[in-house]
């Protein structure tokens, strides 16, 4: 029987730590946020298999592309689990990298999907290349799935980077698909410049994301894939009418009044990213003895490394007595000693809080 595989992300639905820095989002919008009279007059009846039209034109105009162009998923895992379970299914090749969001993973094993891993490493800083993606292509590949920024590190793939990676695909498997997840792309930090989508870089190229991080919108449930593939679309959207025949109205539209007050919404993380990652930055300065990180390009999280020696039994122990949780670098696929660090869900004052925890950790553990 097909199963998913088990992970231990799942703990982070959990009761919340004392200190929290395995979140990999920023601080939860509230309801109040988007309520607005008109909504009380919401017929709770079902939506379209494609997405409201007004969220599908929201979606579309901050892409470039048509409303015809969008599907609207129940979050962004189901725009991944739709998208592979077309491509993947029955052991179709898929080639992807390491460390990767585990739930994506787990998608491809439980289609039992043909897997060639791309490993991305802390010492070369996360960085993908072109030619190390080129070089696990095959005749047989369905789908190259990629993230950027990518979970757990928030290091970019440069735009040039997946256009040779297109090329690189054209010659060897024309008929596959690069699918990005692009989650973090809007997370940026300041003033910083917000990195163009991948999805204009030809037909086979599809894009997945949600409001879940970005936004702080998990709640709402509301991803989107688009792609300018008119056939794919239209499997898309069978495919979710299949599966949970339309997301929730009521998701859908509280999702449009985040897209009308998405300029606010952004600005003001922005600027809460900005300052959290500072502060992280400052804190792995101030601990370089036990420590170090590859310093993300956008998101609300980044990968930090404990210096050897270190006990991890001994670190572990630390956290839960200390009330600390970080996302193992396990749970991604990454090397021991490694950690998933969110330093964009707390307010900046509990984050020096929770680092000042996470230090005398890192030091119990040395």
């Amino acid at each position: 029987m097909p199963t998913f595989p088990s992970n231990q992300i799942m703990s982070l639905t959990a009761e919340q730590s004392q200190h929290e820095l395995g979140e990999s989002y920023g601080p939860d919008l509230r309801l109040a946020d988007l309520l607005t009279p008109e909504l009380a007059d919401l017929e709770l009846s079902y939506g379209t298999a494609a997405g409201d039209p007004r969220l599908r034109a929201a979606i579309a105009d901050r892409h470039g592309v048509r409303p015809d162009q969008v599907v609207v998923t129940v979050g962004g895992m189901h725009g991944i689990f739709l998208l592979s379970y077309l491509l993947a299914d029955g052991g179709g090749q898929v080639v992807t990298t390491a460390p990767m969001f585990p739930m994506t993973r787990n998608i491809y094993a439980s289609l039992g999907a043909d897997v060639r891993v791309v490993p991305v490493t802390f010492d070369d800083g996360y960085r993908l290349t072109a030619d190390a993606v080129r070089a696990q292509l095959t005749a047989d590949t369905k789908l190259v799935s990629l993230t950027t920024p990518q979970n757990p590190s928030g290091v970019a793939v440069p735009l040039e980077t997946l256009q040779e990676i297109v090329i690189a695909m054209n010659a060897v498997c024309p008929d596959a698909y690069l699918m990005i997840d692009e989650t973090y792309r809007v997370a940026s930090y300041g003033d910083d410049a917000v990195a163009e989508t991948a999805v204009r870089l030809g037909p086979k190229v599809v894009s997945v994301a949600s409001l879940s991080k970005c936004h702080g919108a998990a709640g709402l449930r509301i991803g989107w894939v688009i792609s300018t593939d008119a056939e794919l679309v239209d499997q898309l959207s069978t495919a979710k009418f299949s599966t949970v025949v339309s997301a929730s109205p009521v998701s859908e539209a509280l999702a449009v009044r985040v897209f009308e007050q998405e300029d606010q919404i952004l600005g003001v993380r922005r600027s809460w990213l900005a300052e959290n990652l500072l502060i992280t930055q400052d804190w792995v300065s101030e601990n370089s003895d036990v420590v170090e990180w590859v310093r993300p390009d956008a998101g609300a999280l980044c990968v930090v490394r404990l210096k050897p020696p270190v006990d991890l039994d001994r670190f572990g122990k630390a956290c839960r007595e200390l009330g600390v949780r970080l996302a193992d670098g396990d749970w991604f696929g990454d090397e021991p000693g490694v950690f998933r660090l969110g330093f964009g869900f707390l307010p900046a004052g509990e984050l020096k809080a929770a680092l000042d925890a996470l230090r005398e950790a890192v030091h119990a553990a040395h």
